[in-house]
């Protein structure tokens, strides 16, 4: 009985807080610097999203997958102590070859070649 009144209590103590809270961050007065972002000096009023190049941000996901592998890679070295020889190197070219097959797919679509 006591855990059920603990739990009540903390609902009922957690949403008199977010009405609180609600009614006190409540801001009926619109302010044109305080909702303007905040960009440096630059006029916010310009055109604010630029273009950019899809290939880059294709490179940089390319990259930051195969950062991550060489994290994912390292305990697998460190901790040879521990498991057998033949799984760490059987697990280690599992996941080589599951990224050599992203590669290629990546290499047949073109998102490596830089120039096109």
């Amino acid at each position: 009985m006591l855990i059920l009144f603990s739990g009540i209590m903390a609902i009922l103590i957690s949403i008199f807080l977010m009405i609180i809270s609600f009614f006190i961050s409540f801001n009926m007065k619109e302010n044109y610097e305080k909702s303007s972002p905040f960009e440096c000096g630059f006029d916010p009023m310009s055109k604010n999203r630029l273009p950019f190049s899809i290939r880059f941000f294709m490179l940089a996901i390319i990259f930051l997958i195969f950062d991550l592998e060489i994290v994912l890679l390292l305990p697998f070295l460190l901790n040879k102590m521990f498991l057998n020889e033949v799984n760490t190197i059987f697990l280690m070219n599992f996941f080589i070859f599951i990224l050599l097959l992203g590669t290629l797919y990546e290499w047949k679509k073109g998102a490596l070649s830089w120039i096109n």
